[in-house]
């Protein structure tokens, strides 16, 4: 599992890797990759984190949450090397190229990788059966956008045969065939295309390992059709994080058949003040909500002091919007303070961000 660090999400990954990112209320965008792959009974997880990764090793820690804290397998983390100066690599190679002992002691015999920017919640059993069974030497994950927003625009699609076989790839906006960042094949195969990528001073293995040997790879792919978003952008995120606000939504992500795990924070019930006012949000535990609260969502610690209104904003943990201030569609990181009287707005396109820890 790769967290490609792009900053793409500006103040909210000024501190921390993408996969870091708070989602939902109590969770982390990278919660739902590892549940997904929980779910499926994989027990050896390997996460290579690239950067501005003290707020993703505090999350995880040993894997207990998720149930991978174990003798054997289980969770590992594996960052960078930073002591090889010679290396430029981008996306896996890098990791792959320095962790090449913990592929092959590892007695799998297929790999799966994936990004963690696509949020879902994908059956990876299914995945490995239909992989299994088309006889291909890879499976791509892709989803066929029926309403292409932006955030897909920038994003990798495949061109397919009538087969459903891949014969290319491209940044396209025209094409609605979104690539998921994740694939499997065999583990032999993977240190194979590493190698030739290496050998030959590519830098990129989907490009490179996967799409420029479509001359002697057969790839397949797995039609993913379910909830899906794409956070690569503080617009996206704000539109993704928002749009849990609406049941039906909230239900795709949340159901019944599949687990979404996080680490386990030990807060109170939150507790309402004798005025307060709240509607349409998702409210963490141990909030203290004593104003208005519409539309939003609110993480674990939040206080809303008295005669302060807090509409269509996401509010992170342990932030403060003090006595007579008023915000709407802004995103507040963790340990934000809105002094007292202040008015902030922003927008559904451009929401207002404040960085962590920051006083206003």
């Amino acid at each position: 599992m790769d967290d490609k660090e792009t900053n793409v999400l500006n103040e909210l990954t000024s501190y921390r890797c993408g996969a870091a990112v708070p989602f939902g209320a109590r969770y982390r965008v990278i919660d739902f990759v590892l549940s997904n792959m929980v779910n499926a009974q994989i027990e050896n997880i390997v996460v290579f984190p690239r950067q501005k990764y003290r707020s993703l090793l505090d999350h995880l820690a040993t894997g207990k949450a998720w149930d991978l804290e174990r003798k054997k397998g289980g969770l590992c983390i594996l960052p960078p090397d930073w002591h090889d100066h010679t290396e430029h690599s981008d996306s896996n190679l890098q990791h792959f190229r320095h962790n090449r002992h913990v592929l092959e002691r590892d007695g799998a015999e297929y790999v799966l990788l994936t990004g963690t920017q696509h949020i879902c919640m994908i059956d990876y059993q299914d995945l490995f059966y239909e992989h299994l069974h088309s006889g291909h030497d890879v499976t791509v994950v892709y989803q066929p956008l029926t309403t292409p927003g932006s955030e897909h625009d920038n994003e990798m699609k495949l061109l397919l045969t009538d087969d459903g076989l891949v014969s290319g790839a491209a940044i396209d906006p025209a094409n609605r065939n979104l690539y998921m960042g994740m694939l499997i094949l065999k583990k032999s195969l993977l240190l194979e295309l590493v190698d030739d990528c290496l050998s030959r001073d590519k830098h990129h293995f989907f490009r490179d390992g996967i799409i420029a040997h479509l001359n002697r790879l057969t790839v397949g792919t797995y039609r993913y059709t379910d909830y899906l978003s794409v956070i690569n952008s503080v617009e996206s995120y704000y539109k993704h994080s928002m749009a849990l606000l609406e049941p039906a939504t909230y239900k795709k992500l949340f159901h019944a058949l599949q687990t979404v795990y996080t680490k386990v924070k030990d807060e109170p019930p939150t507790r309402f003040g004798t005025r307060a006012k709240a509607s349409g949000s998702l409210i963490a535990n141990g909030c203290i909500i004593e104003g208005t609260v519409e539309n939003s969502i609110l993480f674990c610690g939040v206080h809303i002091k008295p005669h302060a209104s807090v509409r269509d904003s996401i509010i992170m943990q342990r932030s403060t919007i003090h006595e007579g201030s008023h915000v709407s569609r802004i995103i507040a990181d963790k340990d934000a303070h809105i002094t007292p009287k202040r008015i902030i707005r922003g927008t559904s396109q451009r929401p207002y961000l404040i960085a962590k820890r920051k006083v206003m």
